[in-house]
């Protein structure tokens, strides 16, 4: 077959396939969708795709419009958008832009910060992604209401937004409009959501599901989905020793910094040596000793000390002052009190320098500092001259709502969405899950998310359909380039195996 004949045949598949749909005029009043054309290079290959930056309109009973949500789709052109699959990506907070995910990780540019260290000032590097997936999936970067670009109207109010369960309607409006507006129903769906954003895709998954909208895979990354087994979120964990469950389930992601650092007592290790043992402690000794509070002996009292000291670093004494129980807050500041250097809560690996000596709680978060400014410039600099989107609002890359938002998720605390996802995959058994982890990441510890995915009460056969990937990185995995490199292959392999059982 000659190649000149090869070339006509593809055109006349491609004129075939039905033609990719337009969003809706803007309002007067309205910015307009930005829509250009760009290509990159992924594998050998070259990808020519169309970047749209818009907002889809959200309305309530009435028909009002409520919300526009901000979004910018990646769309690879020349393909069926029938059979295309489409990816909805979120960051969390709650409260937090997607500037965060849509810049630094699987997007088709990506801002280049510093790794496990201080980003430089302006100008900032945006480099095309070679750990792009636009080879395997469209993606749709998605802003929460009233982030980013995403602005809540005079007929909505924030507590139509601002709560576990009135969010999950609101990204899963977004989602029906998006695939009615571009014609993706018929589209294999994925849902991609980091910190915050897994427990939405917990409860979007089963919500599109109840709608009719069937999803093919979703990626939580940096998971929480029962915060009973965590500190500082929406209240006093209530598990057995009244909150033990959270020493446990921090001590690996402790020991592991330590480890990072080089500030573990005995012999040089290496970390897959290190955490088995640290995890069997963990879920074993440890836990039956803080469960036994004052029954506890002396003997094993000591042991339990001498295997803290030896796990994360920190002194017999400081141990036996805190009662085995050290939040994760104060090891941040207790590792290296000496010389006031204070580990990152989103990345270990980070450090920098605590004014309060004597605080128990680190000033700001060193990752804050190292990153934000270079995300936060590349992320206007991308969107508004490199899309082409022209407006005069503010780019919110996070707004203040964590003490506003209702916790309360179906009426109840703690939130727990550990069993919509369950509920999900029992309705759905092909539905695969991957999780994605950072050793270093003090915001959503990884043995936290290991256990909350292990006790979701699935048969076995359903218990397989979840895959994991762990990085020597933290809770933004894509913050180190080697992590980055990981994360995207193992991606590629879910997306291909996922897509492969259809």
């Amino acid at each position: 077959m000659s190649e000149r004949f090869v070339a006509l045949l593809a055109a006349l598949l491609i004129a075939a396939a039905p033609p990719q749909h337009a969003a809706p005029a803007a309002a007067p009043g309205e910015t307009p969708d930005a829509v250009t054309q760009h290509t990159i290079a992924l594998g050998g290959k070259t990808y020519p795709y169309t970047a749209r930056a818009g907002t889809i309109a959200l309305q309530n009973e009435k028909g009002e419009t409520t919300c526009r949500m901000f979004y910018t789709a990646f769309t690879v052109d020349g393909v069926d958008p029938r059979t295309r699959p489409v990816t909805f990506l979120y960051n969390g907070g709650p409260g937090s832009s997607t500037i965060w995910l849509r810049m630094g990780s699987i997007g088709p540019m990506r801002v280049q910060v510093g790794d496990a260290a201080p980003t430089p000032n302006a100008p900032f590097n945006l480099i095309e992604n070679q750990y792009s997936l636009l080879d395997r999936t469209d993606l749709v970067f998605v802003d929460a209401p009233d982030t980013g670009f995403s602005r809540i109207t005079s007929a909505g109010k924030p507590s139509d937004f601002f709560g576990v369960d009135p969010d999950v309607k609101a990204f899963g409006q977004f989602v029906s409009r998006y695939v009615t507006t571009f014609g993706r129903w018929n589209s294999p769906k994925f849902l991609f959501g980091e910190s915050y954003g897994t427990p939405r895709s917990a409860m979007l998954v089963r919500y599109l599901q109840q709608q009719g909208i069937g999803i093919n895979g979703v990626v939580l990354l940096s998971s929480i989905l029962d915060f009973s087994l965590d500190w500082d979120a929406n209240f006093t964990p209530t598990a057995i020793g009244g909150g033990d469950w959270a020493f446990p389930l921090y001590l690996p992601t402790e020991a592991a910094a330590a480890w990072y650092h080089h500030a573990l007592p005995g012999p040089p290790t290496t970390l897959q040596a290190l955490l088995p043992q640290v995890e069997d402690f963990a879920m074993h000794e440890y836990l039956n000793a803080l469960a036994q509070g004052a029954k506890l002996s002396p003997s094993t009292y000591a042991d339990v000390v001498a295997k803290l000291h030896q796990y994360t670093g920190l002194s017999e004494a400081y141990l036996r002052q805190s009662n085995l129980r050290v939040p994760y807050w104060r090891f941040e500041t207790q590792l290296f009190r000496d010389s006031g250097v204070m580990l990152g809560r989103y990345d270990a690996r980070y450090t920098s320098f605590n004014l309060d000596r004597i605080g128990d709680r680190p000033d700001f978060d060193p990752v804050d500092a190292a990153i934000d400014s270079a995300f936060v410039a590349s992320g206007n600099y991308f969107v508004r001259q490199i899309l082409g989107y022209h407006t005069d609002l503010i780019y919110r890359p996070e707004i203040n709502v964590f003490r506003q938002w209702d916790w309360k998720h179906n009426g109840a605390l703690p939130t727990n969405t550990a069993q919509d996802l369950a509920s999900a995959m029992a309705f759905d058994p092909n539905l695969q899950i991957f999780s994605g982890n950072g050793y270093y990441d003090f915001a959503t510890p990884f043995w936290a998310t290991v256990y909350t995915l292990n006790h979701l009460m699935l048969p076995p056969q359903l218990q397989r359909n979840i895959s994991y990937g762990f990085y020597e990185s933290g809770h933004m995995v894509y913050l180190h380039p080697e992590a980055l490199a990981q994360f995207h292959a193992d991606l590629e392999n879910w997306y291909a195996r996922t897509l492969g059982q259809r």
